[in-house]
């Protein structure tokens, strides 16, 4: 045909002896149609007109035609009206020119009606194939049933064209059982297409047994499965159970390795790759590809969104290097949204930066939404909020993603000004916001305890009716764990008993984690109990409230139910664990659990850090430190509980060294190190050390000074006898100075027999905290060691007025895996007479001189 065109062009240059006959001319005109050189075919049609051949049929089709599939499709109607006699293939032709373009279904459904109506000619099964399908598209089920019915008055539903449309028509309209399975059985003789139409349709309406099953019985029949077969049912495979779905992926990989058209298909070639990177097996879809003859940008698109998917950043970015090495194939939109957000795991700016310039040269793609809401992400994840904002404002056809990505962006960074002024601007622009836009805005006002704003975002979702179109009640449970986390355990209780009949783990989970945080413990206990299904979470959280509420033996009670159920602990679960380990000041049981840690291999930083708090607090601070030596990568956390544990043990000068070697490393200290470091200058004297680290805290650091270090500062110099300034900084410091402070203060004063003080200090600390019995016993000790008598006699008679009393003295400790309890008064210990006769042996041998030794 190509050959055809140019010498039939040459002849019409020499047109004596030359006349084309009517299969000369149509040929040409077909030509014209297939390259869409409507100048060509106009041309043509003016020649064809001088020629007297207007009236032919044969030309005036092919003439119809060319003009149809050129989207001339003003022309094509025009010469439509001046055919006088019209046959089935007329209007065919023109209803499939119409049909080639969305925009133009209307009029599809129009000249249908028309054919309709006019009774002859009837349309025929092709012209059903031809309609079907754009009724599918538009939406239009109840005009496709309309044709439907028509079919069964003309006796065509037996044709096998007509039945695999509208099996087409019900899958895509979601009636993929009812009807669309139903016309697949009722085709007499089933094609390839049919068969391919309905493992389509299961497939697209997330039926995949069905899909599977109805593969499998093609396989059954005369039909060889094509092309489109193997591509529709790969997917399906990567929907079953991983290793069922690997295996029946590779029998059809072996089904197309014995077939020589298949492996040579690049769209089967193209599943395979795409089957192998869904289930994670980056090892064969790599294989497959490096294997492929011919490659195109969907091969390219598809194993480098397939590394990003399973999150291999580094080959995907290998990969896409050498896409870009080959240089014969353009990007499309596809190639980055499959490359960004590698950079942006990778953190790879610069990249990222150069791909953004590419899309800026291309603006076809820089127009498109979907890459500008890529690069958004990509900026946003690499921590340049600005940038993020600017490639958000050059968005040029914004969607709701392009919104909810902004917005998460802003919440990621507790942007809390940009953050509502973005929602505000997006509401005056008319966006309405749908489910994800509230559990962003829900999220972020539980994290800045906005219960005021929670109530307001609460309110649009019922309004919106996101809470009752919540299948999976994500965003319920989100309003439940936001009440919860500003505190209003009511309406958090309240909304999860109106959810009984929409409730799962996470529902559960949100309001056992809120009774938790409130102190409910028995609470979260109720609704433990009744829980049908647990999960590792709903455990942790109750161990942790068991823990956190002094009562270890629960919380072990838990521990061992849940291995019993088959669980296996993870990270979370010790670190619930680790504060019954301090509570009960057990080496024994900390060491067990670090033991797990150790076999499970867990790698968790915040769990190390959590291990050396607690070794620290059970006195075993040189098994925190070995562990401190052991972790490869240390962080800012591991770094502060190592400060923290010397502190805890009063050694100064190795908390400095281990704050210093943080320093040398570059690793830059937070507010919780410098408390830590203070508080052990605090507990051994150095004063000078304390004050230089201070003063470096705003010059240095480039943080403000919190009140706690305020605290320790007041503590470090009055401990140091330094009273004065300790007194002029709790006066002078930015802070409304806490009982922390002035119980330090009045600590010292004892100490150092300062009275005036000690009482100046005492008046503020009984301002701010009346209850505290060990405020009032310092101060009466402080004014018996003065011999202020009528001193001593007013704070007791204070504390009988407030009805204070000293609580009981507590002590433990663990003896051969046992934990020993002693009690104030206490007698009820069976070996207690063992322990009263060496403690009065010991007494003795304390009172008695020590003798000297002589040289």
């Amino acid at each position: 045909m190509n050959q055809a065109l140019p010498l039939f062009l040459q002849k019409l240059g020499y047109p004596i002896g030359f006349k084309p006959d009517y299969q000369s001319l149509g040929a040409i005109l077909k030509s014209c149609a297939v390259t869409a050189n409507t100048k060509l075919g106009k041309s043509l049609h003016t020649h064809i007109i001088k020629l007297g051949h207007a009236s032919c049929h044969l030309v005036s089709k092919a003439l119809l035609n060319m003009y149809a599939k050129s989207h001339a499709l003003d022309d094509s109607r025009k010469l439509f009206d001046q055919i006088p006699s019209r046959d089935s293939i007329t209007w065919n032709i023109m209803l499939s020119g119409f049909a080639l373009y969305r925009n133009h279904d209307a009029e599809v459904m129009r000249l249908f009606h028309e054919m309709h109506i006019a009774f002859d000619p009837k349309p025929s099964s092709v012209t059903i194939a031809i309609v079907l399908p754009v009724c599918a598209r538009s939406g239009a089920l109840n005009l496709g049933k309309c044709v439907h019915c028509y079919v069964m008055k003309y006796g065509l539903v037996s044709n096998t064209l007509v039945g695999n449309a509208l099996v087409s028509l019900y899958a895509k309209s979601g009636n993929v059982y009812e009807d669309a399975y139903h016309v697949f059985k009722e085709i007499p003789e089933k094609d390839v297409v049919s068969w391919n139409a309905m493992i389509a349709g299961f497939s697209e309406n997330n039926c995949v047994d069905k899909a599977f099953d109805t593969f499998r019985w093609m396989l059954e029949g005369p039909t060889t499965p094509n092309n489109a077969t193997i591509a529709n049912i790969l997917p399906v495979c990567g929907l079953l159970e991983e290793s069922v779905g690997y295996h029946f992926g590779r029998e059809i990989h072996c089904h197309v390795l014995r077939r020589a058209e298949l492996v040579a298909d690049l769209s089967v070639v193209n599943a395979l790759v795409r089957f192998y990177t869904r289930i994670g097996r980056m090892g064969e879809a790599e294989s497959v590809f490096q294997r492929m003859r011919v490659r195109d940008l969907v091969s390219w698109n598809t194993i480098i969104s397939g590394y990003t998917s399973n999150s291999e950043w580094l080959k995907a970015l290998e990969l896409f290097h050498e896409l870009i090495s080959v240089g014969r194939v353009e990007l499309d939109s596809v190639t980055l949204l499959g490359i960004l957000p590698a950079c942006a795991n990778l953190c790879h700016f610069l990249l990222g930066k150069q791909i953004h310039g590419y899309v800026i040269r291309h603006p076809q793609l820089n127009e498109d939404t979907s890459v500008g809401n890529a690069f958004l992400c990509f900026y946003a994840k690499c921590g340049d909020i600005e940038a993020a904002f600017r490639a958000f404002s050059s968005i040029c056809s914004r969607d709701l993603i392009s919104w909810n990505s902004m917005l998460h962006a802003f919440a990621d960074r507790n942007l809390q000004s940009p953050f509502f002024e973005l929602l505000h601007r997006m509401l005056e622009e008319s966006i309405k916001p749908d489910s994800v836009t509230i559990l962003a805005i829900i999220q972020f006002c539980a994290s800045l305890s906005r219960v005021d704003k929670v109530k307001e975002a609460h309110g649009v979702s019922i309004k919106s009716g996101f809470l009752l179109g919540d299948g999976t009640p994500t965003l319920g449970n989100a309003v439940i764990d936001a009440y919860a986390k500003c505190g209003d355990m009511e309406y958090a209780s309240k909304i999860f008993e109106t959810s009984s009949g929409k409730r799962n783990v996470v529902t559960c989970n949100s309001i056992i984690s809120g009774y938790v945080r409130s102190g409910s413990t028995n609470d979260a206990h109720r609704i433990f109990h009744y829980m049908p299904e647990r999960d590792l979470t709903t455990w942790n959280l109750m161990i942790r409230a068991y823990a956190k509420n002094d009562c270890p033996s629960q919380a072990l009670s838990l521990f061992h139910e849940l291995k019993d159920y088959g669980m296996k602990p993870d990270a979370l679960t010790l670190m619930s664990l680790l504060p019954i380990c301090a509570q009960m000041a057990s080496v024994q049981f900390l060491r067990q659990c670090h033991g797990y840690a150790v076999r499970a291999c867990f790698k968790d930083v915040h769990l190390n850090a959590a291990l050396i708090d607690v070794y620290s607090k059970c006195g075993n601070i040189d098994s925190a430190y070995k562990l401190f030596q052991s972790t490869h990568r240390k962080d800012v956390v591991i770094f502060t509980a190592m400060v923290g544990g010397y502190a805890m043990h009063g050694k100064g000068e190795e908390a400095l060294g281990v704050f210093s070697h943080m320093l040398e490393l570059g690793e830059k200290p937070d507010h919780v190190t410098i408390t830590a470091v203070l508080s052990a200058c605090s507990h051994t004297g150095l004063i000078n050390e304390g004050l230089k680290i201070f003063d470096s805290i705003e010059k240095m650091q480039g943080i403000k000074p919190t009140k706690e270090q305020y605290a320790c500062m007041v503590d470090l110099l009055a401990r140091g006898g330094r009273t004065k300034d300790a007194y002029s900084l709790a006066t002078e410091m930015p802070f409304e100075a806490n009982a922390s402070v002035w119980g330090s203060l009045l600590g010292a004063c004892r100490a150092h027999h300062q009275v005036q003080m000690g009482r100046d200090a005492a008046n503020k600390l009984f301002e701010i905290e009346t209850g505290d019995i060990g405020n009032y016993v310092v101060l009466s000790n402080l004014f018996a060691a003065d011999n202020q008598w009528d001193g001593v006699l007013g704070i007791r008679r204070l504390m009988r007025t407030r009805d204070l009393k000293k609580p009981v003295g507590c002590s433990w400790i663990e003896v051969e895996k046992s934990k020993n309890v002693f009690m104030a008064g206490d007698y009820s210990h069976p070996e207690r007479s063992i322990i009263y006769s060496t403690l009065s042996i010991l007494d003795q041998q304390i009172k008695e001189p020590f003798p000297l030794l002589l040289a």
